[in-house]
């Protein structure tokens, strides 16, 4: 009589050496991977000392001050040498305020995180470094277009508009209307259909 346990066994076996596989080959790429660094005083692909894997994503308003305290003098160093290395203008990239812009700064730090990325590989037969490049150009446009409106010629001219995040009757009435399908549609041009089979 076959051992009924065998599949089993075989299974973990299997599942061991699979795991083993991947051991082997993170500590290789562990081995491999330069920590992110760039601009002044590093390689291409970031902007300073930190132990951080290249390209790894960076949320500021989920870290600790202690992080961010060590991460934006890298951040900054490399948009220093971003704006320099590609002559931006003060219309591309306001100098006098683009930190104080949430949105420029989660764009810029997209740019950032994805050119470590893309320029730590040594594997990559040039794609990478290539849509980095488009990317940045996309970038630029949108930072101006989108989000820095009259923020130009040395002038920081704040958003005129009403904050979403930070009104609770807003946030409670979009909490209390539920998501779609969990009310009645409302009727095309916000008018009522008139009743079926007067008339």
């Amino acid at each position: 009589m076959p051992d009924p346990l065998e599949p089993l066994f075989d299974e973990l076996a299997s599942i061991n050496a699979e795991l083993t596989s991947i051991t082997v080959r993170l500590a290789t790429l562990e081995e491999r991977q330069p920590a992110v660094g760039g601009g002044p005083g590093g390689d291409a692909s970031g902007g300073g000392p930190s132990d951080r894997a290249a390209g790894a994503p960076v949320l500021w308003r989920s870290m600790g001050d202690e992080q961010r305290a060590l991460l934006w003098p890298e951040f900054v160093a490399w948009v220093l040498w971003l704006a320099d290395a590609y002559e931006l203008t003060t219309e591309q990239l306001p100098r006098q305020c683009w930190w104080q812009h949430a949105s420029v700064v989660e764009e810029l730090t997209a740019l950032w995180t994805s050119h470590a990325s893309a320029y730590a590989s040594e594997e990559d037969v040039g794609a990478s470094p290539y849509l980095w490049q488009d990317a940045l150009a996309r970038a630029v446009e949108r930072i101006n277009r989108n989000w820095l409106g009259g923020c130009v010629n040395g002038f920081h001219e704040p958003k005129s508009r009403v904050p979403f995040g930070t009104d609770a009757a807003y946030r409670d009435q979009l909490l209390a209307a539920g998501p779609p399908g969990d009310r009645e549609p409302d009727p095309p041009g916000g008018i009522p259909e008139p009743p079926q089979g007067l008339g």
